[in-house]
């Protein structure tokens, strides 16, 4: 269970989970919340009124950066305000997205509200990206010439800029080192992908890793990027480490192989909602979970 919940040291970093229909069907997405929005959301996501609420409560009891995940957190209208509450706090942001959304107009209105974006690229081939859902109904899968725009626009905009990337059977033996060596992100974070019961079961068995493949994906990259700060995780190490706020503004936790969910955050405070679910602080550290994301370190 959490310890040391009263600290505010307690709430390093947290992920919210802002559920849109996405644009995109991910077959290894675990963060579908199908079972959110049937059992306790139907629209799919908070008010804007009581999303600000929750964003709040997490800065006032001590997160030091607050991660806006989906789904895909670019489709939720009051997205920018979020960020900006969050701010005020002086607390980090980031948004991990698909970077379908990320235009100049869009950077130039809300840049300054954002600390970090993570930029979602799991291949550069067009076939893989189609057959793993990474794509937009009715338009082509991104390429290499796409996200390395979309890499140039982040950082134009004077955002710090990480790579995201799933590791599955697609995939894994690609060779992404020439992208991340071009786009240069300060962080290029590896997961495995992850089964999870009621987000991605029947949708990503054939995408599950064997024995060994996730390892030599890791160590490959990393000889060929010796000077990259490369994070890997494998489901081991996702399991149990992260702090999550789930649409409906629950804590929850992965730790049996599908999301077990706290009482809501708005209902009883953050500190008796964190006694619901299993948070693991030394894996966080382990991960590498604390690092120099910016001034509110």
């Amino acid at each position: 269970m959490f310890s040391n919940a009263e600290n505010a040291n307690a709430l390093p970093a947290v992920n919210f989970h802002l559920w849109q229909p996405c644009n995109m069907r991910c077959r290894f997405c675990f963060a579908t919340f199908q079972d959110v929005k049937q059992s306790c959301l139907p629209k799919g996501h908070l008010p804007r009124a009581e999303a600000i609420m929750v964003v709040k409560a997490l800065c006032e009891a001590g997160a030091g950066k607050i991660t806006f995940a989906g789904g895909e957190p670019t489709l939720c209208p009051w997205l920018p305000d979020l960020l900006k509450v969050t701010k005020s706090y002086g607390v980090t942001t980031m948004i991990v997205t698909n970077g379908s959304r990320l235009t100049p107009e869009w950077l130039n209105d809300y840049h300054s509200h954002i600390d970090w974006i993570a930029l979602s690229v799991d291949s550069l081939n067009l076939d893989v990206n189609f057959h793993a859902g990474r794509k937009e109904p009715g338009r082509l899968a991104p390429d290499l010439s796409w996200y390395l725009s979309t890499a140039q626009l982040i950082k134009s905009a004077g955002i710090r800029f990480k790579v995201n990337t799933v590791v599955n059977r697609l995939n894994a033996e690609e060779d992404l080192s020439g992208f991340i060596a071009s786009s240069q992100p300060e962080r290029w974070k590896l997961f495995q992908v992850l089964p999870i019961k009621g987000q991605n079961d029947g949708k990503v068995d054939d995408l599950l890793l064997l024995p060994g493949q996730f390892d030599s994906f890791v160590e490959r990259h990393r000889q060929l990027l010796p000077d990259t700060t490369i994070v890997a995780e494998s489901n081991e190490d996702m399991t149990g480490s992260y702090l999550m706020v789930d649409p409906a503004g629950r804590f929850f936790d992965n730790v049996d192989g599908r999301h077990f969910y706290s009482k809501e955050i708005l209902m009883v405070g953050i500190f008796e909602a964190l006694k619901d679910i299993r948070f693991d602080r030394a894996k966080f550290l382990q991960r590498d979970g604390l690092y120099d994301w910016g001034v509110s370190i």
